[in-house]
């Protein structure tokens, strides 16, 4: 495990609900420089809610979140437009454009800022392909020409243009096959390790936690019920992380029952 340094997030008490409904009942996580912290725990738990808020795309009801030790919940639009390049983050579904290019994709952000040049961002963005194991004729393809492996590689290779110093990865290997979900994970820890970047992962593939991840944290109803690092994720006696990370039918995760009528 890589050694880290001071906390790059810290996130206190947030709350948030929508229509009465509580959904984050006060997650409380920290995050040290350079480590790899990834959230588990079942659907609908709070994980991708957490991250919005972190990001400042949904404002949490109360809490506060620190940013190098600066509280971010209340930034103004120009505060906002600087702290968001601060963040490289691949979607769960990739999220490209299917009407650009594969290195458009990968340098649109890049491209919008005054003064950028087409033929470096694209030298950048094959740089970067390179950098995720595919080839640099990819460049001119569309999102549709490639299979979801490579569209999930080319989204991996976005979040990671401009060298970000943190990254969120919302469930990077979703709908992948076991070889190519491997292939995914080693990408991810070995940029991410020359990179020197934070990261938040999502992921409910136990495998690429057991992989990529510094420390783990196990979120249930929207609190964080279990935290501890990689290790200890397989052992512990918490009960919420033995269900889940044994994958067991029965425990205090009770999933909702549906019944369907004739």
């Amino acid at each position: 495990m890589t050694q880290t340094g001071q906390s790059k997030i810290v996130v206190k008490d947030l709350y948030k609900s929508f229509n009465g409904v509580n959904i984050l009942n006060g997650i409380n996580l920290e995050v040290k420089s350079g480590e790899i912290l990834t959230l588990i725990g079942p659907s609908g738990a709070g994980k991708t809610l957490t991250l919005k808020c972190i990001l400042g795309l949904v404002k949490p009801d109360s809490g506060s979140i620190l940013l190098d030790g600066e509280e971010v919940t209340n930034l103004s639009s120009q505060e906002r437009d600087e702290f968001f390049k601060k963040f490289g983050i691949l979607f769960q579904r990739s999220g490209l454009f299917d009407g650009l290019p594969v290195w458009e994709n990968i340098g649109f952000r890049l491209l919008q800022q005054s003064g950028a040049k087409r033929n470096e961002v694209k030298k950048l963005a094959t740089k970067k392909l390179s950098a995720v194991g595919l080839s640099p004729d990819i460049a001119d393809l569309y999102p549709a020409e490639l299979s979801g492996g490579m569209q999930k590689r080319v989204g991996f290779a976005r979040a990671i243009a401009g060298d970000p110093p943190i990254l969120f990865l919302d469930e990077p290997t979703a709908g992948l096959d076991p070889i190519m979900s491997n292939v995914i994970n080693d990408e991810i820890f070995n940029n991410v390790r020359e990179l020197g970047s934070t990261v938040v992962a999502i992921t409910s593939n136990l495998l690429t936690a057991r992989i990529i991840s510094d420390h783990i944290a196990m979120i249930h109803e929207g609190k964080v019920v279990w935290t501890g690092v990689v290790q200890e994720a397989a052992s512990t006696d918490n009960p919420y992380v033995k269900q889940f990370w044994n994958k067991r039918k029965d425990g205090p995760i009770q999933m909702p029952v549906t019944t369907i009528s004739a």
